[in-house]
């Protein structure tokens, strides 16, 4: 009986970390949500240290990861003319943009999250690399929003035409399209500095200081890099 009763408390003990863990991930797809709406109670929630919380928050990083990377990628000018090759079909363009972003966001997300890591450090924090990498993600939400809610307009109104040189989405409402995702990227910018200082919970100033010590950081890397990679 005894070893019966064991048994029986083993499987509920099992099965409440179950529904445990299956409820912590709800909220963070929840607060992921909220990022856009409430963002001070998402990062406050990332100060939350323990290993059950960085895990149930998982799978959303990973959605703003990819959807933040290829946002990126359709913003720079390089995508302009995929589809000037004839060699290349709209649905191989879709398969290089997305693995393109894939690749980008990926490395966005553990590059730059540790220069941000390097960055916070000297600026006094004692959070970790994984805090560090998970409020880079969030803080990229607005960037995830603009792919869903601004690719699809711009898709409908000049289709294959983004992706050629000299394509109607030139001048016009093109314009106005490329002002909208400016400001999605602004409120990138703005969420990642009210992150650090959510998280944190330091003045605007020493969060400021720490996001330039990180870019610095990344110049140091990147001219480094770029000087070894010349010889």
């Amino acid at each position: 009986m005894r070893r019966a009763g064991d048994t029986i408390e083993r499987v509920e003990t099992g099965a409440g970390h179950v529904a445990a863990d299956g409820g912590l991930e709800r909220e963070w797809w929840l607060r992921t949500l909220a990022v856009f709406t409430s963002p001070i109670t998402t990062f406050a929630a990332l100060r939350d240290p323990s290993r059950a919380r960085a895990d149930a928050r998982g799978e959303p990083v990973l959605l703003l990861v990819l959807l933040a990377g290829v946002a990126s990628v359709l913003a720079t000018p390089t995508v302009g003319d995929l589809l000037d090759s004839r060699e290349r079909s709209a649905a191989s363009v879709a398969v290089i943009i997305f693995l393109a972003g894939a690749l980008y966001g990926t490395a966005t997300y553990w590059i730059g999250g540790g220069f941000l890591r390097l960055g916070l450090r000297a600026a006094g924090s004692e959070g970790t690399y994984r805090q560090a990498r998970h409020l880079l993600a969030y803080a990229a939400a607005p960037l995830a929003l603009g792919l869903v809610v601004v690719w699809p307009l711009r898709l409908a109104a000049y289709g294959g035409d983004l992706f050629r040189d000299g394509g109607a989405d030139e001048g016009g409402v093109g314009r106005i399209f490329e002002a909208v995702e400016l400001g999605f990227f602004a409120w990138a910018a703005f969420l990642l500095v009210l992150g650090v200082k959510t998280v944190h919970e330091w003045p605007v100033v020493r969060s400021l200081g720490a996001l330039a010590l990180a870019a610095l950081a990344l110049l140091v890397f990147s001219l480094a890099f770029l000087i070894v990679g010349g010889r």
